[in-house]
Formats: structure tokens, sequence, C-alpha cells
């Protein structure tokens, strides 16, 4: 059986410490070929190392992989995980309140990708499975592999994908104490008075060898704070334009049936800053030629506060009828002017709070000359907390005789909507604090009418009492696992290698969705704002801007009278729930290699069965006759197999050009909301329900999680051509078929509420006799299997350093992709996270310690989600977005001053054009929903290693 060669690059890049699940395999043997060949071990560092490493790392691979590398210990490309992954073929990032914080792989975002640390399944710190790569700190990577095609070996599966994050290995690492230090600053000044638009990040990197070179410790300590600011325009939707209405007689212009008009807006300067302190240690240990040890651990405490001031204010149709319309195009108001609204001023505030331990443990011990065994063993735990609390203010409380009215005109833009004076009437100033009342100035706390409190107070009904809210989700989730794997070298034909093994993982997410209606302590009378910091700026939709006060503070210190949510809403317990998930994995994987006609293949099949055990523990909600909630405990659970085929060949046609091939079974797991158990009852009150028969127009209605739910499955090809026709350089095109077997949507699923009906409480109006129901069937929203569709895509790339055309252009270069995908489920809907057209450049120069680079991506729109009503997450249409970012930077270890050798500074530019974040009322881009602008952001870096 022939033994195949690895290119002396790739050799001298494994001696010199690069690293994937392929390249650790073969470690041994290339540090014995680079001894036998009298190689010498390349020293690569920057932008272009990275790229060298990088290209490495994926020509050695039988799997169709891209792969991120550091360029140094320490010093991602980019300032965080997720953008520098979001440049990588066939991904593509989201931007989250500025942040480039999601990201998509080959169509499908982050909730179904398996993300891992050092090959171990890795917590997010978001609601469900996906990652929040941001929060990571960029400093513990030292190479990341994003597998879009797994083996059998893989457990942390995506259909999206595999990401795989590796820390460095401190025994084949070279010896460095490096500190980085960079200092940020926003474009925009901050829109409130009592945040900065500036921050900083330091760390330190440790690696070093002892005990003869046994051991090897690495350390990463890190601390951040990064400022954001945003300037927020959110409409609530368009109405149907009442043509009814007498004032459509006194319009200028023109207005056909189904033109739409802005039904009202929340518009708000947001300003947050993110604190994260991090830290990461990495012990390897080889007490003997037979035994490895490998331990690393990471902490992260995270802190994130921000507040959003502004307005949130009806218009035309939602908030009143007395408006003129004045421009009309093609189905949409463009301009007009309405009489007036008592305009809610928001001083909304939130605080998360998370921290995540993980660490894992793996011993390999070598049983003979061809195999080895390894035991793994990590434990990991995230607690997340929000407070996220909302705040209302204005002219005085709902109710109130002689309050102003807020009469204004607005013209419609591509950002949304620009307001000006009314042409006859006046308006408020919200920036004087004289006028401003600590109040709710509408009577929006219909919930509170049980509440005794709030009851006996004429002109002044508990629908006046809501002065505020406070959501406080709280969230713990758990995973422990423990592998045992046997890996082995064998002559079995064209089979060279086995891994096979057994794995079990449990993983615990628990919610307890808390919440709060705040009421003023002055109710049934309104109070001056106590405390007022300054103004909160609005001009960027032509308001001057509101009255700004501590909203968290006063929360905190106990001023305003809380109502536990929970009473009176049943979306409280309805979304409070225990997710347990018992894992059990078999695995085989079988390594390939031979020759076929002169032409060396290699690669893997093998398979996975994997048995999961789930249950969940919730409450099922309804409302008794006084209107609180009545919660019951369910629980339900649900046991299943899984079998996962794998196969991966790569054939080497000519010279360093392959063409690889890959055939699976992929699955994603559930999402973890999506499996609680709990079921909510909701009545409508409207007598043309309760009298109707027919159960699709019944009163009775609800949602449910479900339990019993399989994982997302797909059965996926790929074939994919790779040339890699210089050491740094290479060109590549693929295709890929997703056929998804399985797809999880909501179904509205009929059932019998008799059980729940209380009678003289569930009737008719006076009006039509106070009769009961029609019927007691009704349709309850449910979350279930059975949905198919597919996603396919195409992806090219090139990386080409122009030193192939001339010498004298050495150290220049470019790295470029496009991905183009389409794809659909069978019910018409679309698969969250796909982009038709996703596009990637970089251009660099590197030469003598001086760097310059400028990259971009761009994305077409795709779908995502947000945080809706009681911090629920809703689904929307983000338009997507093109972002440019740029560095320049200088080592000075090339400019043979001795005093500055190890020193490297970089200034870098990122959202160079301060691209906008765009989400729209379906596919009219004029009706947008959502118009986020974030600024541009610099940053100065200073870099030092010893």
């Amino acid at each position: 059986m022939k033994n195949f060669k690895l290119n002396m690059l790739t050799v001298a890049l494994i001696a010199a410490g690069a690293s994937s699940a392929a390249v650790a395999q073969q470690n041994n043997d290339a540090n014995a070929q680079a001894t036998e060949d009298n190689i010498e071990v390349i020293a690569v560092t920057g932008y272009r190392g990275s790229l060298q490493k990088a290209q490495a790392i994926k020509m050695s691979e039988s799997s169709v992989v891209e792969v991120l590398s550091a360029e140094d210990i320490g010093k991602l490309p980019d300032t965080s995980i997720a953008e520098s992954l979001a440049r990588l073929p066939g991904l593509a990032g989201e931007r989250r309140n500025g942040r480039t914080s999601g990201l998509s792989v080959r169509g499908f975002n982050e909730n179904y990708v398996g993300t891992s640390l050092n090959g171990r399944e890795l917590l997010g710190m978001g609601d469900n499975r996906g990652v929040e790569y941001d929060l990571y700190p960029s400093e513990i990577v030292s190479t990341a592999v994003v597998y879009k095609t797994p083996d059998a070996t893989i457990t942390a599966q995506g259909i999206g994908g595999t990401i795989d994050l590796q820390t460095v290995r401190p025994l084949t690492a070279e010896s460095t104490l490096t500190f980085n230090a960079n200092f940020e600053q926003n474009g925009k000044s901050s829109g409130n008075p009592d945040f900065d638009n500036s921050g900083h990040r330091f760390s330190v990197n440790f690696v070093d060898k002892f005990i003869d070179d046994t051991l090897g410790v690495a350390l990463v300590v890190s601390s951040m704070e990064t400022p954001r600011q945003e300037q927020q325009f959110r409409g609530w939707g368009y109405a149907n334009v009442n043509l009814d209405n007498p004032r459509r007689a006194t319009d200028p212009v023109d207005v056909p049936a189904g033109t739409v008009v802005l039904g009202g807006h929340d518009s708000f300067t947001r300003s947050a800053m993110l604190e994260r302190d991090s830290f990461a240690v990495i012990v390897e240990y080889q007490p003997t030629d037979k035994l490895t040890v490998n331990f690393d651990a990471l902490y992260i405490d995270f802190v994130e506060n921000d507040v959003r001031r502004g307005l949130e204010e009806g218009g035309a149709e939602w908030g009143t009828g007395a408006y003129t319309i004045t421009g009309v195009e093609n189905g949409l108001v463009t301009s007009g002017y309405y009489d007036g609204f008592h305009s809610v001023v928001r001083n909304d505030a939130r605080r998360q709070e998370a921290d995540l331990l993980t660490f894992g443990l793996n011993l390999e011990y070598e049983l003979s000359d061809d195999w080895t065994a390894q035991l793994d063993m990590s434990s990991g735990e995230v607690e997340k907390t929000i407070t996220d609390v909302e705040s209302y203010s204005g002219v005085g409380r709902a109710g109130t005789d002689g309050r102003p009215l807020a009469a204004r005109s607005w013209t419609m833009t591509p950002t949304g909507v620009v307001y000006s004076d009314h042409p006859t009437l006046p308006g408020v100033d919200y920036t004087d604090a004289s006028l401003m009342r600590l109040a709710g100035p509408q009577a929006w706390g219909g919930a509170l009418s049980p509440i005794d409190r709030f009851q006996g107070e004429p002109g002044f009904g508990p629908e006046t009492a809501q002065d505020g809210f406070v959501n406080q989700p709280d969230f713990d989730e758990t995973l422990d696992s423990v592998r045992l794997q046997f890996n082995g070298f064998v002559n079995w034909g064209i089979i060279t290698g086995v891994e096979t093994g057994v794995m079990y993982q449990e993983r615990v997410k628990t919610k307890i969705n808390n919440g709060a209606f705040l009421t003023a302590p002055s109710w049934p009378d309104d109070v001056a704002i106590p405390n007022p910091i300054g103004v909160a700026d609005l001009s960027f939709i032509g308001i001057e801007g509101v009255t700004a006060y501590d909203s968290l503070g006063l929360y905190n210190s106990g001023y305003y009278i809380e109502t536990d949510a929970a009473l009176l809403e049943n979306g409280r317990f309805g979304d409070t729930y225990s997710i347990s998930e018992e894992l059990t994995t078999l695995f085989a994987k079988f390594d390939m290699n031979t020759e076929v006609a002169g032409m060396m293949v290699q690669g893997n099949f093998g398979v996975q069965v994997v048995n999961a055990k789930q249950s969940g523990k919730g409450f099922s909600t309804t409302s008794n006759a006084q209107g609180f909630t009545v919660a019951t405990p369910v629980s339900d659970s649900a046991d299943y197999t899984d079998v996962l085929p794998s196969l991966n060949v790569s054939v080497e046609v000519a010279d360093r050009q392959y063409v690889r091939t890959a055939v699976s079974k992929v699955i994603s797991r559930p999402r973890m909301d999506n499996l609680r158990p709990n079921a909510q009852v909701t009545f409508q009150f409207n007598d043309s329900n309760i009298l109707s028969e027919d159960p699709e127009n019944s009163p009775w209605g609800g949602n449910a999680g479900n339990t019993q739910l399989k994982p997302l499955e797909a059965n996926q090809f790929d074939l994919a051509y790779e040339n890699y026709y210089h050491d740094n350089g290479f060109i590549a095109a693929s295709f890929f078929f997703k056929d998804l077997k399985n797809w999880h949507r909501n179904e509205t699923v009929l059932a019998d509420f008799s059980d729940v009906y209380i009678p003289g409480y569930h009737q008719s109006s006076d009006a039509t006799g106070n009769q009961p129901p029609a019927t007691f069937l009704g349709g309850i929203s449910q979350v279930t299997d059975g949905l198919q569709g597919f996603v396919r895509g195409y992806e090219f790339q090139a990386s080409v350093p122009f030193e192939i055309v001339h010498e004298a252009l050495y150290g220049f270069g470019v790295v470029a992709s496009a991905t183009f995908m389409d794809g659909k489920l069978d019910d018409g809907g679309r698969v969250p996270g796909l982009s038709e057209e996703v596009y990637t450049l970089t251009a660099y120069y590197e030469y003598k310690g001086f760097e310059f680079r400028i990259s971009g991506t761009k994305r077409d729109e795709f779908l995502s989600e947000t945080r809706g009503l009681s911090l629920s997450l809703t689904t929307v249409e983000d338009r997507g977005a093109e972002l440019w970012d740029a560095q320049i930077g200088y080592d000075f270890s090339e400019s043979n001053i001795d005093a500055l050798d190890g020193l490297r500074v970089t200034f870098q530019v990122q959202n160079i054009t301060d691209e906008p974040t765009l989400k729209t009322n379906g596919a009219d881009v004029r009706q947008v929903t959502e118009y986020q602008s974030f600024g541009t952001n610099y940053m100065l870096g200073l870099n030092y290693t010893f």
C-alpha cells in the first residue's frame, strides 16, 4: 500500500504548530518526514502567514472545509471571531445591534450550525443552541475549521455545517509572551448623555514549556469594553387608509383604494457598552512517550448595558383618524400631517449579564505502535439574566384633562420617516424637563384590571396604572459529555485507519420568564421626572430629542410599584420551561488511502448511531373568570434513534489539484424553545367569534410547544474542485445540494377547549344575550415535524498572490469568494439565514513589516430574528448589507530598531461607509419597519511580543 507524502509546505507548517483534526493525526509522521527530508521549519507570520497556514490545513483535509488561522498567537485577522469567520466562502455574518454576532453557513443561521471548542460542543449565550460568536474572545483561537461536509467522528453536527474553534497546542507552539492593547472610538457621538463612545481591549497571551518540554502551558487573559451607538427607526406597520373617513375629502391628492400608510413608530437613540472579561488556560502534559494529557478551561464574564431613549407614537389610522394626506406614490402614503397624539416618551434600559465556564480533559494513551485510546471528558455551564426596563413618561397621565397633543407633519424616506412641524398646530417640546411627568400617557394597562389596588379611583381605571414594564428572563444551561475513542492504523486493503468509539452527552436548559408591570408611586397622580440627566438626541428623525433619565436606576432602587406579570400574562408561565436531553452516540470512521489510474485517492466513510432521550417540563396556562392566570404543570418526553452515514472522497487528479466529493445524512437538533411542553389558551371576547359555529372562526385558540419534535434532517451531496497552484494561492469551485427531509413548521391543530370553559365568563356580550360559545373547538398553533424542501448552491473562491504576475508585485494579493444559493420549503417558506448571493473580498499588501488591507462583505436579504413583545424572538426580513473595513499597520521587527523589536502597531476602520441595517414589510423596500445606523468604528492597536 502506497503511503502518501505530504507537500513540503504542509509538513513545515505542521512542525511549526498549525493544527486541525486531520493535521493533528498526521503530526508525528510529519515531524519524522521533516527530519528525514531535512526541511527547515518555515516561520510564517502576518496576514500572508495566516493565509498559508489556512491553505495548508484546507489542502490536507479529506472533507470540504474552510479554514481560518490566527496571524500570530492571540491575533486573528479581525477584531472578533465572528468578523473573521464571516469572510470565509459560504459563510455570511449578521449584525445585531451593530456587532457581527450571528453567522450563516451555506444558508443556515447559527441555530442550524454545530459549534465546538477543540472538538467538543460549545455552549452559546443566546436563547437557543446557536452561538453568539462575537462574545468569545478571539485571543483564545489559534485555528478555526468550518466543516461543510461531516465525517463520522464529528458529533457537534448541524445541517449548515460545523465550526470547530481550536486553541493553541502549547507543546508544539513557540514560547511567547504577548501583550495586546486596542483603543476604540465610534464615529457617532453618543446620543445619550450618560454613555461614552470610546472603549478598549487588553489581553495577555503566554505560552511556554517546562520539565524538559514535557509540560506545555498556555494562558490567556482578556478584558474589553466596546461601545455601540445606534440611531433606530422602527415602524409599527402599514395600515390601510380608511377611505370612508371624512378627512379624505380634504386631501389635496387622490388616494386610491388599497393605499397604505405608516401606522406608528418607536424611534430611539441607543447607546451601549459591552464589558467582557475572559480567562483561558490550556495545559498539555506528556509524562511518557505513551501518555498525553490535555486540559483546557474557559471562563467568560459578560455584561452589556444599553439605553434606548426616544418616542413611541401612534400615527395615521392606528393613532388617530385626524390626518391629511399630501403625497401618495404607488400605493404608499409618502407625506402628510396629523393633528395630534399623546406621545409616550420612552427611557428604556437593558442589562444583560452572563457567565460561562467550560473545561475539558483529554487523555490519550498509546496502546501499541498502531493503536491509541482516548478518553475525553468535558463540562460547561452558562447562566444568563436579562433585565429590560421600559419606562413611560410624557405630558401627563392618561385621563388627565388639558394635556397638549403632539401635532406633526411627516415624510417617508429610504430610512423610515422624518418629522417636521404641523402646518397650523403647535407641537410639544419633549426636551423641556419641566413639562415631563413620570406617568403613562396612554391607557395601555388593561391587563391590570383584576388588581384590587388600582380600583376605585374616579376617572383613572386600572388601564391608566401602567407606567412601565420590566422583562427579566433567567436562563441556565449545562452541557456534560464523556467520550471514549480508539484510533488505529490498519492495513485492510484500501482502509488504512480506523476511529471508533462512544460518546454520552447530557444537556439541560432552563428558562424562567419573569416580568412585572411598573407603576409610579404617585398613581393616580403623576410626578415630575426624578433626577433628569439631560437630553437624548432624536434629530435623525427631525425631532430635537426627549428628556433623559436613569430608568434602570429607578427600578433597582425600588421606586416603582411592581405587579407580577405571571399573575396576569399567560405567556409568563407559558414560556417558562426546563428541557433535558441525553444523547448516546456510537461512531466508526474508516480512512481510505489508495491509487487509481495513477491518481492518489484518500477519504473516509463511516456512520453515527445517535440515540436521543429528550424531556420537557413546563406549564399549560389559561385565565380564570377574574382575569388571573391559571398554570398547570405539564411534562412530556420522547426517545428515538438516528443513523447518520457519511462518505468523503478526495482525488488528486493532478499535482496539487483535488476533486472532492461527499455524501452524508446530517441533522440539527430541535430548537430548545420549541421543545417545551407548554400550551397557552386564548379566548377572543368578540361576538362574531363567540357565536360562530365554524372552528376556523372560533373564539378559542392557543399555542404550544412540542417535546416530540425530531431533529431537522437533510441528505446532502457535495462536489468540489481545488487547485493549489502556489504556496499562498489557490482557486476552488464547489456545488452542494441539501435535500431537507424533515423541517419544522408552525401548524394549526384542531383542539377541544371544553375543559377550560368557564360558564358566565366565556360568553357573548350583553347585546347578544350573554350566550355561551357556539363551539368548543379551536386551533392551537404548534411546531411540528414533516416539512420538506431543499437548499443548493455554488461557491467560487480564489486566493491570488500578485507576485505570480510579476516579482515587483511581491506582497500584493487578493482573496475573494462568491456564493450563489437558492432554496425553499414545500409550504413556500424560507430557510432562516439564506441569502441568495454572498460576496467577500480582501485586497492586501504586506512587505517588510508594512501591511495594508481592505475587506468587504455583501449579502442579499434573508430571514432573521429580533426581540419583540416580552423579549420573545420574532421573525423579520433583513435586507442584507455591504460592509467595508480597512487596516493599516507596521511590524517594527522589520525595522532593525532593536528597542522596538516585537512591537506591531495597527489602525483599523470598521464599517467605513456606515452601512445601515434595514428591515422591511415584505418585499416593498419603501415600507421600512426598522432602520438602524451604527456609525464607523476606529481602532488603534498595539501588539508587543517578547
